[in-house]
C-alpha cells in the first residue's frame, strides 16, 4: 500500500490550494484519513481528519478556512485550503488507516509529504 500526495506549491497570502492524496495497492477499505503538517523547526501537527463515515475533525487553525473531503471509491482524501496565511507554510503529510485485502490488521500509512509555501 502506498499513499501519493500532490497539490502543494507556492501561493500568496489569501490564496488557495487543494491537496490530494491517493492510496493504492491491495486495499480492502480505508478508515480514517487525514492531513498533518510540519512547519519549519516545529513538530508535526494535525490539520484535519475524516472518518470512513464522513465525520470531520479540524485543528482550530484550520476551522473556517480548510475543508477535508474524501472519495471512498478512489481511496483519496482532499484538503481544500482557502485564505492561506504565511503561518500555514509547512510540509503537509497525508495519512490513512487502511485495511488490506490480505485481512491483516488495519495499519496507518503515510504519504511522502508535499511542500506548501505561503508568501506574505
Amino acid at each position: 500500500v502506498q499513499l501519493q500526495a500532490s497539490g502543494g506549491g507556492l501561493v500568496q497570502a489569501g490564496g488557495s490550494l487543494r491537496l490530494s492524496c491517493a492510496a493504492s495497492g491491495s486495499i480492502a477499505s480505508t478508515n480514517t484519513m487525514g492531513w498533518y503538517r510540519q512547519p519549519p523547526g516545529k513538530q508535526r501537527e494535525l490539520v484535519a481528519a475524516i472518518t470512513g463515515g464522513g465525520r470531520t475533525n479540524y485543528a482550530d487553525s484550520a476551522k473556517g478556512r480548510f475543508t477535508i473531503s474524501r472519495d471512498n471509491a478512489k481511496h483519496t482524501v482532499y484538503l481544500q485550503m482557502n485564505s492561506l496565511k504565511p503561518e500555514d507554510t509547512a510540509v503537509y503529510y497525508c495519512y490513512a488507516n487502511i485495511k488490506r485485502a490480505d485481512r491483516s490488521p488495519p495499519t496507518d500509512y503515510w504519504g511522502q509529504g508535499t511542500q506548501v509555501t505561503v508568501s506574505s
